[in-house]
């Protein structure tokens, strides 16, 4: 590759200018985990975006799940994943697992990574501070909580200390039971909550599809009820549902833009957020 001259790089920084006081004091969370966390080159990356958003004054917390390392563990202990609906069935050993492999490995990798470039990160739970109050969702899938309050205090505290938080998705009820919580559905209260101004939910797809199979036929930009059309049409489907509901929540508890984008793509973070070109669909409210 070219390398950049420094005139070129001057330039790239002075375009990125009004885009720099946009977002300069705003909260910005972004969902990191599934695929989009596997390979490795690409999570440093991801990593170095979250960063240098910190380091130009973005307030960004880093809410993240981990289905690839908990299904290695399973497997290595013996244990078959079993999902209903995309819901992961989760017995007391899984939700052991999931915590142990979350709030702990995932979690703390996390964190090493952002401090190793230059970040200021601090793990937590959503047992922390009873961040995430669950409830059983459905009997027939074990420990699965359904989020019944979200207690923001720890994360602003975090924020306001100029740490970055980084959020495993392991919630608790005031039983003692702890539960395994779907992370697009968490980033969407917790970035609800907070009043976020942008949710990027990173994921290994394009975006939304007119056609699944063409990743020319992204859909850049809709509203909450051009989705539900969307839904009617079947052009959402499968896996992407939850996701779009995940975004339609988050607009409804006060988020005013929602992402989805590509977490395979270099970099797309800071296109998304530092340049006029944008990237993945864009979900707002009407």
């Amino acid at each position: 590759m070219k390398e950049f001259s420094n005139l070129q790089r001057a330039e790239v920084l002075t375009q990125a200018l009004p885009y720099i006081k946009k977002y300069n004091g705003k909260l910005v969370v972004i969902k990191y985990g599934g695929n989009a966390m596997i390979n490795e080159s690409l999570k440093q990356q991801v990593m170095e975006d979250i960063v240098l958003l910190h380091l130009i004054g973005v307030k960004v917390v880093l809410v993240h799940g981990g289905g690839p390392e908990i299904n290695e563990l399973m497997a290595k202990l013996g244990k078959k994943a079993e999902f209903v609906n995309g819901l992961r069935v989760t017995d007391k050993e899984t939700v052991d697992i999931v915590q142990m492999v979350l709030a702990g490995k995932v979690n703390k990798t996390l964190v090493n990574l952002l401090e190793t470039k230059g970040g200021k990160a601090m793990g937590i739970s959503g047992m922390d501070g009873r961040l995430i109050e669950a409830d059983f969702k459905d009997e027939k899938l074990g420990y699965v909580g359904d989020i019944v309050k979200i207690n923001k205090e720890p994360v602003v505290d975090l924020l306001e200390k100029g740490y970055i938080p980084v959020i495993s998705t392991v919630g608790c009820d005031k039983k003692g039971n702890s539960f395994n919580i779907n992370g697009d559905t968490a980033a969407a209260h917790i970035a609800g909550a907070l009043g976020a101004e942008r949710l990027i939910m990173m994921t290994d797809i394009a975006g939304i599809l007119k056609d699944k199979d063409d990743p020319s036929t992204l859909i850049t930009k809709i509203t909450v009820s051009e989705a539900k059309k969307l839904y009617e049409e079947g052009v959402i489907s499968g896996g992407m549902i939850p996701k779009v509901d995940c975004c339609i929540e988050a607009i409804k508890e006060g988020v005013r833009k929602v992402i989805i984008m590509d977490g395979r793509i270099p970099h797309s973070i800071l296109m998304e957020l530092l340049t006029n070109e944008g990237a993945g669909t864009m979900v707002l409210g009407d």
